[in-house]
């Protein structure tokens, strides 16, 4: 692969950079989609959390990613990207190595920094991505704007590898935190940007679509979704990555 998009969950990185990666793409580029918490839940009981969010998306835990793998693999064919699927559960799932507790038992506690306790996740997970990821692969990662912990694992992961990387800005989640931009960029940073065609905003949305069971996470319709992404299209959104030099 050219790129390898680094997704903490089955839709961050279409909804971040759908349209770019599909110009990719179209200019003949090979783009991969590495979702990194794709995996199944664990065995036993969930937590209020996981239950409710099930509840929400209209899935059960025996087929809650076996949907949202499936919704991935129509979302990337939509753009014409290769999906691949790593085995960690999402952290509504993951339980607290030190004690055995669910790990996130509401939904603020989503957005905080990765727990120490996960600090050898990541390391594990460093090493999966490093084995798995060609050294002439360029890796694109989240910046963690809206701070899920998810997200911070991922880009943990991503530089404990030690290869130069590039990042994209965490969509939707930028919208509540565009202000704060500068705080997640070096000042060293080049930056690498792609004209967005209406053709590649209209495969965005219609990857982003493929999604059934998140929209309502963001969004009240399919219509209110496709108008979101297109207004954030018209302002140059989703269009740019910022290109780490150092590893």
């Amino acid at each position: 692969m050219d790129w390898v998009f680094l997704s903490p969950h089955l839709d961050d990185a279409v909804l971040s950079c759908g349209g770019f990666i599909f110009e990719l793409i179209q200019k003949g580029e090979r783009v991969e989609i590495c979702t990194i918490c794709a995996g199944d839940p664990p065995p036993g009981e969930l937590s209020p959390l996981a239950e409710m969010l099930h509840q929400r998306w209209g899935v059960t835990a025996q087929s809650s990613q076996i949907t949202r793998r499936q919704e991935d693999r129509a979302a990337c064919q939509k753009l014409g990207a290769t999906p691949f699927h790593l085995d960690i559960p999402d952290c509504i799932y993951r339980r607290n190595p030190e004690n055995g507790q669910p790990l996130i038992t509401s939904n603020e506690a989503l957005f905080q920094p990765l727990l120490p306790a996960e600090y050898p996740l990541a390391s594990q997970l460093a090493n999966q991505l490093a084995a798995h990821i060609p050294l002439s692969s360029r890796i694109v990662c989240p910046l963690t704007l809206g701070g899920h912990i998810d997200h911070h694992l991922t880009r943990t992961a991503a530089q404990l590898i030690g290869r130069p990387l590039w990042y994209y800005a965490d969509y939707p989640y930028l919208l509540q935190h565009a202000g704060r931009l500068h705080e997640y960029i070096a000042p060293d940073w080049r930056i690498e940007q792609i004209a967005i065609s209406l053709d590649a905003c209209r495969a965005w949305q219609d990857a982003v679509a493929c999604y059934q069971s998140q929209i309502s996470t963001f969004w009240t319709s399919m219509e209110e979704m496709r108008d979101a992404i297109c207004h954030y299209w018209q302002k140059g959104g989703g269009s740019t990555l910022w290109r780490s030099l150092s590893t």
